[in-house]
């Protein structure tokens, strides 16, 4: 009788010491969670934050999160390279002006205030950044940035094509054009697969495949896709000269050749 009485107090205390052991719980969320709630994995999973998790854990600092690719901007700058000849004018103060060309680490050698870091950089950023420089000296520049030498905008084609190489991009050109450009297709082409590389950002690149023969075929060149300063076109080889190397075991040790007009039969050595 008393073990009946004692059962039910001792399975009280049980399920009220489950209950708070529970509630003190303050183990560390995992990292995965963490990225999981962060805003720039729900932006690459193409939802909302709120629809990822509703009680979101801001993630540590020193935690290693991959960065979510950024969306390609319309109409893109253009950034200054190396070698780029660099015109500055100042109209109010012809006496600074002068022509630069960025060297191979990416600076430029002005005659007032020495070196700036200009590789990357846009016109309009660089502009500012030359305003603030030359305003220790001038009481509000004004300056004029003009690119006078600059690296053409160009394409490259790689595989299975005539001539393969980099080619400067005159106007608009689609993929197809570009092969054209490139020498064609040889027989070793897959037309069916070719490959669109272009550079989304400095970590990631974006690739497309282009089934070319079936818009040749077919007359429609609507998703033939326009090239952009940069890209590039890959070619890859078909299943025909994946088994040519092995052609020469199979056919017989004697080709021979038959002469129609005169019924006879040569055998080549």
């Amino acid at each position: 009788m008393l073990r009946k009485a004692l059962l039910p107090s001792m399975l009280g205390a049980a399920v009220l010491t489950c209950l708070a052991s529970a509630a003190q719980d303050t183990r560390p969320v995992p990292n995965s969670a963490k990225v999981a709630a962060s805003p720039a994995y729900a932006e690459a999973r193409g939802g909302s934050l709120a629809a990822v998790s509703p009680n979101p854990v801001p993630a540590d600092s020193n935690d290693n999160q991959t960065a979510a690719p950024l969306l390609e901007r319309r109409n893109p700058r253009y950034r200054i390279e190396l070698g780029d000849v660099i015109g500055l004018t100042f109209p109010f103060t012809p006496e600074y002006n002068e022509s630069v060309t960025v060297q191979p680490d990416g600076y430029i050698s002005l005659i007032t205030i020495g070196d700036i870091h200009v590789q990357g950089m846009t016109s309009p950023e660089l502009t500012t950044a030359l305003r603030k420089a030359y305003s220790t000296v001038l009481h509000e520049p004004v300056i004029t940035v003009s690119l006078s030498n600059f690296e053409n905008p160009y394409f490259i084609v790689g595989g299975e094509v005539g001539k393969p190489g980099k080619y400067d991009l005159h106007g608009d050109t689609t993929v197809a054009q570009a092969v054209e450009i490139a020498g064609g297709f040889t027989y070793t082409s897959k037309h069916s697969h070719v490959l669109l590389f272009r550079r989304v950002s400095d970590d990631w690149v974006s690739a497309r495949v282009i089934n070319v023969k079936k818009m040749l075929s077919a007359g429609n060149l609507a998703e033939d896709l326009h090239l952009e300063p940069g890209d590039m076109v890959f070619v890859p080889k078909n299943r025909l000269s994946k088994v040519q190397p092995f052609l020469p075991y199979l056919l017989p040790y004697q080709l021979f050749r038959i002469n129609f007009t005169s019924g006879a039969t040569t055998y080549l050595p």
